[in-house]
């Protein structure tokens, strides 16, 4: 199947712009193009211009590219509308298989073949996604981090029913825009990145509920401590570091036996009604009563920093 050249992408069709989609469509403008956003919410329309005007004075000190324009954005409530015309699909409905199911075919009626269909699903694999979908090829699963317009990384997937060359395409469209994106090799429930979170997560319900550690303690544990050289490099370059001249190698050797004993003790706590009842007062004193939107911004004040930061040391 022939593909757009990345030049020749101009129009990019939002599907669901709640909080991910109003920040997909905020990255997609400042890249310089012209975004057609879909919501079924009456106030879908005020949320997404909001969304986009307080996020582009951060996307402004990271870097517009030629033609990015906030106003280059229209909105209906009706899907098909949203994809007429456009030359790459990024759909971030709500986490319900069927929804996203039917919602794809439809779209995947009205679209040529060409475009290619990229869901930003947290947990399904594309395979599911495709069951109702015609041209089941062209369809993948690009999963961003929140906020997409902040957050570099996509993880793209195309499991058994996508073509290779839609899947290195949309590889390289991603890259061309900007981001870093990382290939599955298999398609698998909750990618790669969620599943890691989930392992840090659980381990850290487990050491809250036991009383090792405060909540807010928890979290310092990985803000001023791993995450941040998880900032710079992952897990296994990080642990080759470890191992000093002597690389990962030296590292087994030395701590493999603690590792290994570690492994057995992880906690498997159950994200249940009693778990999460005890959970969630415990959240509340640690953000300390501070509005979501204030939080939001104060950590997009960081990742500013950071990934300014992190530009300027990759230039050496």
């Amino acid at each position: 199947m022939p593909l757009p050249d990345f030049g020749s992408v101009k129009r990019i069709g939002i599907i669901g712009a709640g909080t991910i989609g109003a920040s997909w469509s905020a990255y997609f403008l400042s890249r310089g193009y012209e975004v057609s956003a879909q919501d079924p919410n009456p106030k879908g329309e005020a949320f997404l211009k909001g969304f986009i005007e307080r996020a582009w004075p951060a996307l402004e000190k990271l870097g517009l590219a030629p033609n990015a324009d906030p106003s280059r954005v229209s909105f209906t409530a009706d899907a098909a509308k949203a994809v007429d015309g456009a030359d790459f699909v990024q759909e971030q409905a709500p986490e319900r298989l069927d929804l996203k199911q039917a919602l794809l075919a439809g779209i995947d009626a009205v679209l040529p073949a060409d475009r290619v269909m990229s869901s930003s699903t947290s947990s399904f694999p594309p395979s599911q996604l495709a069951r109702l979908v015609k041209h089941k090829k062209r369809l993948i699963v690009g999963h961003p981090f929140n906020p997409p317009h902040l957050i570099p990384l996509v993880e793209v997937a195309g499991g058994p029913t996508a073509s290779k060359e839609i899947v290195d395409w949309s590889i390289g469209f991603y890259r061309h825009i900007g981001k870093v994106a990382i290939r599955l090799n298999k398609e698998i429930p909750g990618h790669v990145s969620n599943r890691l979170q989930m392992a840090i997560f659980r381990e850290a319900l487990h050491l809250v509920l036991e009383g090792v550690v405060s909540v807010e303690d928890v979290d310092s544990a990985i803000s001023d401590g791993p995450g941040l050289r998880w900032a710079i490099m992952g897990p296994m370059q990080t642990f080759a570091l470890a191992g000093g001249e002597g690389g990962m190698p030296h590292f087994v050797d030395h701590l493999g036996g603690m590792i290994q004993g570690l492994f057995k003790q992880l906690g498997r706590p159950d994200f249940d009604e009693a778990t999460i009842k005890k959970l969630l007062p415990l959240v509340e004193v640690a953000v300390k009563g501070k509005p979501v939107r204030e939080r939001a911004a104060a950590r997009d004040k960081a990742l500013i920093g950071i990934l300014s930061a992190l530009k300027e040391a990759r230039k050496s």
